[in-house]
């Protein structure tokens, strides 16, 4: 309890949109990306843990995200065999999911990755092209990428944030993200009297994101030099 103003603890839940999360992580505090996956568990359990703060109470850390892509692709402009799972991306993030399973009072929801069977033109190249400042033989390797969009995190989010507030488990939810998406699920919580938070790890966000939740709270981590 509060014993300055007498007031009991707070029950929180921190929902975090792991794909969201690694990349303002990556962008704000790993930009050269030397950090492992190991370290950035560590950074995202204490990051959590600072909504929390002294005298409160944490019920879950919700963490959303899929197993990472580990297929191997045909690169239609090199025509080279890309074997996804040896990459440096599919290391950060398996082994980030791993470190969180050994983390108490932690909760995985893994979605799945949905592989289109295509390659999509990063969109600065697509401009280009439509600009007539390159044409399609100009392009390079690099500048196409595998279609892969995640399935069902959304939706586990959604469905989180509604048990918690009907089942009144916490008080208190604290969302790191920046999708608009969610703003049905954090009007719900809302008029179930749950107060809801969001840290958009200091990105820029909707404004009708803004009008549905109860307060903006961008924590920092403090990253050993």
């Amino acid at each position: 309890m509060d014993t300055k103003n007498n007031l009991p603890p707070v029950k929180i839940a921190v929902l975090i949109d792991g794909g969201f999360f690694i990349k303002r992580f990556n962008s704000i505090y790993n930009k050269d990306r030397r950090m492992a996956g190991k370290e950035a568990a560590a950074y995202l359990y204490t990051f959590a843990h600072k909504h929390v703060g002294a005298g409160n109470v944490l019920y879950r850390i919700f963490y959303y995200d899929c197993i990472p892509f580990g297929k191997r692709m045909q690169n239609p402009i090199s025509k080279r065999t890309i074997d996804y799972s040896k990459s440096e991306e599919f290391k950060f993030r398996t082994e980030l999911i791993e470190e969180l399973k050994l983390k108490r009072k932690v909760a995985l929801r893994l979605g799945e990755l949905r592989d289109n069977k295509n390659w999509v033109i990063h969109a600065k190249k697509v401009k280009e092209l439509l600009a007539g400042k390159i044409e399609i033989k100009d392009l390079q390797p690099e500048d196409v990428t595998v279609d892969i969009r995640q399935k069902g995190i959304d939706m586990k989010i959604g469905v989180d944030i509604a048990s918690l507030a009907f089942k009144r488990f916490v008080d208190r939810i604290v969302l790191v993200s920046g999708d608009a998406d969610f703003v049905p699920a954090a009007k719900l919580a809302r008029r179930e009297g749950i107060d809801f938070i969001l840290d958009p790890m200091f990105a820029n966000i909707e404004q009708n994101l803004l009008e549905h939740i109860d307060g903006l709270d961008n924590k920092t981590i403090h990253i050993k030099s």
